[in-house]
C-alpha cells in the first residue's frame, strides 16, 4: 500500500513519460556496467528540473523509500544497482553545460553531461578537462564525482577530486547545498572532497564546477615493448625514479596487447610480453628533451623495442589501442570480470608474478591493463558464465587479487568504487573503528539510510561473519548504526 502511495505521489510530480514502472521499461536500469549483479527497482524517475528532483527526494524521504541516484550507468562495481522497493533517480536529463568562464578557466555543468563533452565544448578556446576515464565518451561528470574517477592522465593532472572546484547537491531532505566555487580554497571542513567517491550515499549531485586547463603546446608518446612482464613493471618505477613526471604512463600485457591490436589495428607489437606507453607534454623544446630521456630509461630497463610518436595522429593512434582495451578483451571470451585495485608502484612486478601464478591455478586467463604510473591496475579475468561454477571461481580469484593489493600496501579500488562488488574486500582493508567512522559520516548526511543503501560500506556483522575482522569481546560497537 505504501508503495502505491509513493507511485501516486510521483505521478503528480512528473510527466507520464518521466515515470517508468513497467518491467519492460525498468529492465535497462537493472544493473550498471557490472551486469553480474541485477535487481529491479520500484520505479525509475527522470526529472528535468531542480524542483522536480527535490520533490521526488522529499517524497521518498517522507515515505521511507530508498533512493538511488544514477548517471550514465557505466560504473563497474554495482554502485547503481537497484535494490528492492527503491526509486532510481536518473539524472540523464540534467545534461546542460551551464557556463564556460574563460577568465577563471572553469566550466559549470549539470551531472548528466558526458566527460568528453566538456573538453569538446571548450576546445575552441584552447582548453580541456583533464580527467579522462576510458569510458569518457559515455560516462557522466556526476558519476565521475561519485566514484572519484581517474584516467590515463591522472598521474600528472590528478583524479576528479583534484579537478573539481565546486558542487551543488541535494540532501535526503531535498535541501540544496553548495560546496566550494570558483576559488581555489574555501573555509570550513573540506566537504567538497568528502563528496568525491561517496558513491551516492551522502547526497544527489546536481551541479559541478570543474577546472579547465590550457592544452599543452605539444605531447608525444614513447611506446616500449618488453619480452618480460616483470621488466616492464620495473620500467614504470624507473621512469618515476628518474624524476620524470609523465602526463600518462600505461602498461598492457601480451593478452591485452593482442586483443587491442586485433580490435583497433594501431600497430602494437603482438609478440611482446608487455608494452609501456609513456606520454610527456608541455612546450615543444621540453617535450623533445624529456621524450628522449624516457626512451633512454625504458631501454635501460630492458625494452627490446621503442618507438616515439612523430606527429599528433600517431600519438592518438598509440592511445587508441589502450582506450579500446576493455571492449577488445570482450572478444576473447564470453565474459570477463574487470578488477580494480591500486598498489605501490615498487610492488608492481611482484603482484604481476602472483596474478600469473593464480591464473594458472584457477585455470582462468587474465589480461592485465594498468594505469601503471599511479599503481591502478585492471586485471581482466576471462571466464564463461554459462559454465557451472565458473563465475564463483572467477569471483574467488578476484577477491584474492584485492587481498593481495591490501597486503602489499595498496587499496581495493582506484577508480571504480566499492558498490556491491567489493563489500567483502572492505572488511579486509578496514577494521571496526574505521567502519564506525564511515557509518557516523553516513548518519550525519542521511540519518535514515535511504540513499543508495547496502552499497560501499559493509556492516560490521557482515565482516564478522566472514571472519575477517577482530570483534572485541564478541561485541559490535554502536549496533544502531548497522542498518546502514
Amino acid at each position: 500500500m505504501e508503495q502505491q502511495t509513493v507511485l501516486s505521489l510521483l505521478a503528480n510530480i512528473l510527466a507520464p513519460s518521466a515515470l517508468l514502472t513497467s518491467e519492460e521499461a525498468l529492465k535497462p536500469y537493472e544493473c550498471d556496467g557490472l551486469s553480474v549483479y541485477k535487481g529491479l527497482p520500484l520505479a525509475v524517475v527522470l526529472p528535468n528540473s531542480l524542483e522536480q528532483a527535490q520533490a521526488v527526494i522529499r517524497t521518498c524521504q517522507q515515505h521511507n523509500t530508498p533512493l538511488i541516484a544514477r548517471g550514465a550507468g557505466t560504473g563497474l562495481a554495482g554502485g547503481a544497482m537497484p535494490t528492492r522497493g527503491a526509486i532510481v533517480l536518473s539524472l540523464a536529463k540534467f545534461n546542460r553545460i551551464l557556463e564556460v568562464d574563460l577568465d577563471n578557466r572553469t566550466a559549470t555543468v549539470q551531472p548528466g553531461v558526458r566527460n568528453l563533452a566538456i573538453s569538446e565544448a571548450v576546445a575552441a578556446y584552447g582548453l580541456y578537462y583533464a580527467p579522462d576515464p576510458s569510458s569518457q565518451i559515455a560516462c557522466s561528470i556526476g558519476g565521475n564525482v561519485a566514484e572519484n574517477s581517474g584516467g590515463v592522465h591522472c598521474l600528472k593532472y590528478g583524479l576528479t577530486v583534484h579537478n573539481v572546484l565546486g558542487l551543488k547537491f541535494l540532501t535526503i531532505d531535498g535541501e540544496l547545498i553548495e560546496l566550494g566555487g570558483k576559488a581555489l580554497d574555501d573555509a570550513g571542513y573540506d566537504l567538497l572532497a568528502l563528496l568525491h567517491g561517496s558513491e551516492g550515499l551522502l547526497g544527489v549531485i546536481i551541479e559541478v564546477t570543474v577546472k579547465l586547463l590550457p592544452k599543452p603546446e605539444t605531447a608525444r608518446v614513447c611506446l616500449a615493448a618488453f619480452d618480460d612482464l616483470e621488466k616492464a613493471g620495473q620500467a614504470v618505477c624507473d621512469v618515476i625514479a628518474a624524476g620524470i613526471v609523465p602526463a600518462g604512463l600505461e602498461m598492457m600485457d601480451r593478452l591485452a596487447i593482442q586483443a587491442a591490436e586485433a580490435y583497433a589495428k594501431v600497430g602494437y607489437p603482438t609478440d611482446a610480453e608487455a608494452i609501456v606507453l609513456c606520454e610527456v607534454d608541455g612546450t615543444a623544446n621540453s617535450v623533445a628533451d624529456y621524450i628522449d630521456k624516457v626512451e633512454t630509461v625504458l631501454k635501460q630497463a630492458g625494452a627490446v623495442q621503442t618507438r616515439q610518436s612523430q606527429h599528433e595522429a600517431e600519438r592518438l593512434q598509440f592511445w587508441a589501442g589502450r582506450k579500446a582495451a576493455f571492449p577488445a578483451v570482450g572478444r576473447l571470451a564470453p565474459d570477463y570480470y574487470c578488477m580494480d585495485g591500486t598498489i605501490p608502484k615498487a610492488r608492481l612486478a611482484e603482484v604481476l608474478k602472483q596474478i600469473a601464478a593464480w591464473s594458472t591455478e584457477f585455470g582462468l586467463p587474465v589480461a592485465n591493463v594498468f594505469h601503471a604510473g599511479d599503481g591502478n591496475m585492471h586485471p581482466l579475468i576471462l571466464y564463461d558464465a554459462n559454465k557451472p561454477g565458473e563465475l564463483e571461481k572467477t569471483e574467488a580469484f578476484g577477491k584474492k587479487i584485492l587481498e593481495l593489493c591490501v597486503h602489499v600496501g595498496g587499496t581495493i579500488t582506484g577508480e571504480h568504487g566499492v558498490g556491491v562488488e567489493k563489500l567483502d574486500a572492505m572488511c579486509v582493508q578496514f577494521g571496526a573503528a574505521e567502519l564506525q567512522q564511515f557509518f557516523a559520516v553516513k548518519k550525519a548526511f542521511d540519518e535514515t539510510g535511504l540513499l543508495n543503501p547496502g552499497k560501499a560500506v559493509p556492516t560490521l556483522h557482515r565482516c564478522a561473519e566472514l571472519g575477517r575482522m577482530h570483534v572485541h569481546n564478541g561485541q559490535l560497537p554502536h549496533p544502531e548504526l548497522e542498518r546502514f
